[in-house]
């Protein structure tokens, strides 16, 4: 999850706070850093833990160099830039007192900071750590190729859940909650829903990552490093968006409802309790039908060879 100042300051003060403590008590010992495979040039990623999630920190320290390098290609950089710090935090520490439950990590992307919560279950739209993990260093690759000027929240979640996993089943069976309930929704004003419950937040993952991967199969390689580049050139992320796709957002998202709209907004309507009834009928109908064909030629076969008996039934 990436933060801002305005929506997660609470979290930043909390954090703040705790990495001064941090830093004077010597508790949380720098375990390591990835410099990544032969040949690349990646961003030194040094881990911050406790005793206690050492192990979690070697885990963490093992990240594949070749997702990391991966989403440096999607989204434009080609400097590794400052070290990533990636702090794991305990369920004792005011950081995760201060944060909701269901979150397992966050992303200050100007500071080049991680921060993760290992002793909680990662949520939609992660499965595990590691994933956790490779969305957070994508908000932190994503404010860098921006040149850390602002970038919509629904473009820079969509960006870190495709660089991050594959989109399962999970995502298909949100978006169908999200296109039913949320259809009416610009893209735009998804932003708001990230900083709201935690089922309007999954719904806003699932749009942002399902518009941000049909804007991608849809066009040429490179969108997203041509949109950050424009952005950090001082372009609005409007102007920059509709330079890069050759069309305005407002199109772009008309396109993707207009491709999406039969799966899933027809899918719960296809699936209800009254679609259900008509396919009950309609098969009883259909068995009727059939029953009373069946009837119609046992007659006929009946009159070709001149018996007189009533068919059967």
């Amino acid at each position: 999850m990436e933060t801002d100042s305005l929506e997660h300051v609470r979290y930043l003060a909390a954090f703040a706070i705790a990495g001064a403590i941090l830093t004077v008590a010597g508790s949380y010992p720098v375990l390591g850093a990835q410099t990544g495979a032969p040949g690349t040039r990646l961003p030194e990623i040094v881990v911050e833990a406790p005793i206690e999630l050492a192990a979690v920190a070697e885990r963490v320290r093992q990240v594949d160099p070749v997702k990391v390098e991966s989403l440096m290609i999607l989204v434009g950089l080609t400097e590794p830039g400052a070290p990533i710090r990636v702090v794991l935090t305990p369920e004792t520490s005011e950081a995760a007192q201060t944060t909701p439950s269901w979150v397992a990590g966050l992303a200050y992307g100007a500071l080049g900071t991680i921060v993760l919560f290992p002793e909680r279950s990662p949520s939609y739209p992660h499965d595990s750590l590691d994933e956790v993990l490779l969305h957070e260093i994508a908000h932190v690759f994503v404010a860098r190729a921006a040149g850390f000027q602002k970038v919509p929240r629904w473009f820079n979640e969509g960006l870190a859940m495709m660089g991050s996993g594959k989109w399962g089943l999970d995502d298909r069976s949100w978006l169908t909650v999200a296109a039913t309930l949320d259809s009416d929704t610009p893209i735009g004003d998804l932003d708001s829903k990230f900083s709201s419950s935690r089922l309007e937040v999954a719904r806003a993952y699932a749009l942002s990552g399902a518009f941000v991967r049909d804007l991608f199969q849809r066009s040429r390689p490179g969108l997203a490093s041509d949109i950050l580049a424009r952005r950090a050139s001082g372009l609005s992320f409007e102007e920059a968006f509709r330079r890069s796709l050759g069309a305005p957002i407002e199109g772009a998202e008309s396109a993707f409802w207009r491709r999406h709209s039969i799966l899933y907004r027809w899918l719960p309507l296809l699936t209800s309790s009254f679609a259900l009834w008509l396919a009950i009928v309609g098969l009883t109908l259909l068995a009727s039908w059939k029953k009373r064909r069946r009837r119609l030629l046992l007659e006929e076969l009946w009159e070709e060879i001149g018996e007189g008996e009533n068919p059967p039934n």
